[in-house]
């Protein structure tokens, strides 16, 4: 009979102890626990603070009691294990403040992993916790509710901080979250953070990001950035190492983080020493190198694996992933394999593709998106994936894991036979479409481009809809919407690349494809404009409104049209909003529900392109819930029934000639408006461009726009009048006449515009068919197109056309 003393309960200590168990009723088998629970679920604390699991005894899996009578072993917890002496192959214990040496034949070492410690002053006061097993959730719950805590400051924005930050969002505190790096979640790349950091932000909590706190006082943190913050409570959740101490003292080699050595069958270099779970390092499959992963499907592997290596059973060695995922809010994150980080220090090339799809067929009501980035080799084996989404997102992860571990090649994911039905997925799943854009970069050779790739690129093509463009593109790049591409292609100059993108990449897709069958050198942006804005524009804080007037105006109507476009893709939602708004009258609303997140930024910007207000907008039940307002004249009554009125005070014109006088009058009228506090706007449209030109600018063109160019004014000093021109005499006359009578030149009274605020703005469908650039226009010019202009006539009491 063989004695089997294992160190440590939970995943693999607990797993093994069992499977030992079933393999032989010969062995004796004693585990030491040094807390009071031998096996407890410890992914779920997080959730029991936040009250979504409020049974405190569905945490615990096993107790000592049933394991003893169902699987005869000998618990024993509330015991520390001390000492290693290997030389006698002896553990030592204390339990009750006695101690007592355990003879084994076989020493499995399952301690688990500890918290990191980071050196900041106050952190040994009593209202700083870390969270890693049950007393540890007990005291933070008690310590919540006896102290009616309202604001938390949390340290780490990994799993675990994330979980805790939203679980105490959850109970009404106000959380600061502190990660030091540039991102949440090192698992994914940046590129895929990105939206989970706007969710966040979202929702309320205060995201921090390059931060930490240097000082814990009693109600207070001070930041790196020496600001000091509200915390009742803080917990520090910065990561986890090996728990090693028992295994280092004892004089076993440690590898990476100072994880214990194992070989293929979890012995460590003492052949009657074994070590699994998070104290233990392991192979990562990718890589082929050493790696601390510290999971617990990993640890309850092992568990299996070692008990059945005990029992004379062959096993292969075990080489995972690192498959996760976590849920932060109303997102679902998960990864498995490496990142681009990793992969560049380890100095592979490699593909990248992102994919946006839909948890299931979008005509089935409740339909969320979700984006996948996979990495894989020229050869195409996979390296990694991310995937970031709503439902669904744990399903398509473990059927790329699935690929990865049986040695798959990323085009064999289109292979994958999918159970279809429209509530559960598509015809061609989210994953089957990685496997059929990796097909096309491997064995078609589509070009792609990766958002920080293209800034030197000479053509960028919007293919979106003019409604999508004005609420935003990349600098420089030009509209041609996927309809009307094959009408326009002589539009694109061949003897340059072209590159292409849309909101996701599956428009920006035909498009090259109708370029490539044309002859062109194409590129398309993969992930598109969506996560192009993603990387290059700041996330907005979430800040608590003050109850003012102005606030109270935005009332929700109780009489309101409602719309559900929840599993439309973009630019469905923002279609809808437009359709129904241009069927109503100014001041009436509209509530749309839309699954995609990334609608709250979208209705934003649609509303101060088009001149409507966004009363509300906000995410609720997995959802964006919007409401729209026609226009931007409210009356309302407040809460005591005054009735609330916003005026108008706005000017605008459409500066439509481009002749001199008409020019000066433009101005005169513009600047005196605004010298009235009005708030003006004048929309440059066709042969009014050249007023706003600048001089000495010069831009290479060909064929029709080279004619166009050499036929117009090259900036305003060269305008013509209107009549009596004469060559150009009439508008050298009319110059002198304003210099002798001190009348400001019209280059003076454009300076004077904007000094003063008034907006310019150029019209972007003129500039394309006048074939005028950015380059050639002054500078502080904004681009539009019609819907701008409208938008900003809702604000105003004077409209002129010139």
């Amino acid at each position: 009979m063989r004695r089997i003393v294992i160190v440590g309960g939970v995943a693999g200590g607990a797993s093994v102890a069992a499977r030992l168990r079933r393999l032989s009723e010969e062995d004796q088998i004693i585990l030491i626990e040094r807390g009071p629970y031998v096996s407890f679920a410890n992914c779920g604390l997080p959730y029991y603070i936040g009250d979504e699991i409020t049974d405190r005894s569905k945490l615990l899996i096993q107790t000592p009691e049933l394991m003893q009578a169902r699987m005869n072993i000998d618990v024993r917890i509330n015991t520390e294990a001390l000492k290693i002496n290997r030389a006698d192959q002896q553990l030592l214990v204390k339990s009750a403040g006695q101690e007592e040496v355990i003879d084994y034949d076989i020493l499995i070492l399952s301690t688990g992993a500890k918290p990191i410690e980071i050196p900041v002053e106050g952190k040994e006061q009593s209202h700083v916790f870390t969270l890693r097993n049950i007393p540890d959730m007990d005291k933070i719950k008690t310590y919540i509710n006896d102290k009616n805590v309202k604001t938390a400051a949390v340290v780490g924005g990994g799993f675990i901080g994330l979980e805790i930050a939203e679980n105490l969002h959850a109970l009404g505190i106000q959380v600061s979250l502190f990660e030091h790096g540039n991102q949440v979640m090192p698992g994914i790349d940046i590129d895929m953070a990105q939206g989970v950091h706007e969710h966040v932000i979202q929702q309320g909590v205060d995201l921090r990001l390059e931060e930490s706190i240097i000082r814990i006082d009693s109600q207070t943190v001070t930041t790196s950035t020496t600001e000091t913050l509200d915390a009742d409570i803080v917990i520090l959740a910065i990561g986890v190492l090996p728990e090693s101490t028992l295994a280092e003292e004892a004089g076993l080699e440690l590898g990476i983080k100072k994880a214990v050595k194992t070989n293929d069958v979890f012995q460590t270099t003492d052949t009657r020493i074994y070590a699994i779970g998070d104290v233990s390092e392991v192979t990562h499959q990718i890589s082929g190198q050493a790696a601390h992963i510290p999971l617990a499907w990993i640890a309850n592997r092992q568990g299996r694996l070692l008990a059945d290596h005990l029992n004379g059973k062959t096993i292969e060695a075990l080489k995972p992933l690192g498959t996760a995922i976590a849920k932060v809010f109303d997102l679902s994150v998960a990864s498995t394999g490496l990142n681009e980080k990793a992969l560049t220090e380890l100095g592979k090339k490699y593909h990248v593709i992102h994919v946006s799809g839909q948890s299931h067929a979008t005509y089935y009501p409740g339909a969320t998106p979700m984006t996948i980035k996979v990495i894989f080799s020229p050869e195409g084996e996979i390296y990694g994936a991310q995937i970031v989404g709503r439902q669904g997102v744990d399903k398509r992860i473990d059927l790329i894991a699935s690929a990865m571990t049986f040695k798959q090649s990323v085009v064999d994911l289109q292979k994958i036979e999918i159970a279809y039905a429209p509530p559960f997925s598509s015809a061609k799943d989210p994953v089957n479409m990685v496997g059929y854009i990796a097909e096309n970069v491997l064995t078609d050779q589509m070009k792609m481009a990766q958002h920080n790739e293209i800034a030197d690129h000479p053509q960028l093509i919007d293919v979106r809809e003019p409604i999508e463009y004005e609420m935003g593109t990349i600098n420089n790049a030009k509209n041609i919407p996927l309809g009307s591409l094959r009408e326009r292609l002589d539009e694109l100059d061949r003897s340059m690349p072209v590159t292409v993108f849309c909101q996701v990449g599956q428009r920006g897709y035909n498009a090259a494809r109708i370029l490539k069958n044309n002859g062109f050198d194409v590129i398309n942006l993969d992930g598109g404009y969506k996560l192009y804005k993603q990387l290059h524009t700041a996330p907005k804080p979430v800040i608590e409104k003050k109850e003012t007037v102005k606030e109270e105006v935005k009332t929700v109507s109780e009489n309101r049209r409602f719309i559900e476009a929840s599993g439309l893709q973009c630019p469905g939602p923002i279609l809808k909003v437009k359709e129904n708004i241009d069927d109503m009258r100014d001041g009436e609303q509209l509530e749309i529900h839309v699954t995609d997140f990334g609608f709250c930024t979208d209705i934003d910007a649609w509303a101060n392109a088009t001149g409507n207000t966004v009363i509300s907008n906000k995410t609720e039940g997995g959802k964006v819930k919007a409401v729209v307002q026609k226009g931007t004249v409210n009356v309302m009554n407040d809460a005591k029934g005054h009735q609330l009125v916003e005026t108008k005070n706005g000017a605008t014109m459409v500066v439509f000639s481009g002749d001199l006088d008409k020019a000066l009058a433009s101005f005169i009228i513009a600047t005196g408006a605004a010298s009235y506090g009005k708030e003006v706007t004048m929309f440059f449209t066709f042969w009014g461009l050249n007023v706003i030109k600048k001089p000495g600018m010069k831009v290479a063109k060909e064929g029709l726009d080279k004619a166009f160019a050499q036929m117009m004014p090259k900036h305003a000093g060269k305008l013509p009048i209107s009549k009596m021109n004469m060559g150009g005499m009439g508008a050298r006359m009319i110059r002198h006449v304003m210099n002798k009578k001190k009348v400001d030149s019209l280059e003076t009274m454009i300076e004077k515009a904007q000094s003063m605020g008034v907006k310019m703005v150029a019209c972007t469908m003129s500039m394309d068919i006048m074939a005028v650039t950015k380059e050639e226009l002054i500078d502080g010019v904004e681009y539009g197109g019609v819907a701008t202009y409208l938008g900003d006539t809702e604000k105003a009491n004077l409209n002129l056309f010139i």
